[in-house]
This record gives structure tokens, C-alpha cells and sequence, in this order.
């Protein structure tokens, strides 16, 4: 398991434009794998998304601010959408 580069986490804040790709916050901007490394996810740009801590917090299950109606299923569901969406037709998390 490599370590995200600082140009491979720039090229990702680039990407999607400086700002979280679920709510649009540019404010706490984090990295977060789609499928986590631990579980064999690459750091390829296709597993990657920008997400603001408070989002990021989510996709890992913890609502810290009690946002009501987001669960992590539906975050999960959010950043498959934008990754696959994106990528379309060749999106592969796993590259």
C-alpha cells in the first residue's frame, strides 16, 4: 500500500473543483478512497474523491452533527454515483 501523493491529492482537489463533491463545501477538504486501501483500493483518481471532513466523517459512518436523512449507505451511494458518473464507461476503482 502506497502513500496518496501531495500531487495525486492535488490532482484530485483540481478535479472536482476545489470543493466537496457531495455538498460543495471548500472548507476542511479531505482525500477519502471509495474502496478503502486496507480492502485493496488503489489511489488511481477512479477510488479517489474530494469530501469535506464533515462529509468524510459520514462516509465512515459517523454523523457527527446529526444531519438528518444521511446515513452512510446513502453517502456511500452518493460518491459511487459521482465516481461512476464521471468515469463513465470505463470507471474501475479497483485500476
Amino acid at each position: 500500500m502506497t502513500k496518496l501523493t501531495n500531487a495525486q491529492r492535488k490532482a484530485i482537489y483540481r478535479r472536482d473543483g476545489f470543493m466537496c463533491a457531495l455538498c460543495g463545501s471548500g472548507r476542511y477538504l479531505q482525500i477519502h478512497h471509495y474502496i478503502h486501501r486496507g480492502q485493496g483500493g488503489s489511489n488511481s483518481p477512479h477510488n479517489l474523491i474530494t469530501l469535506c471532513s464533515d462529509c468524510h466523517a459520514l462516509a465512515h459512518g459517523l454523523n457527527l452533527h446529526d444531519f438528518p436523512d444521511m446515513t452512510q449507505e446513502y453517502v456511500e451511494q452518493c460518491i459511487l454515483e459521482y465516481l461512476a458518473d464521471y468515469y463513465a464507461p470505463d470507471w474501475d476503482p479497483w485500476e
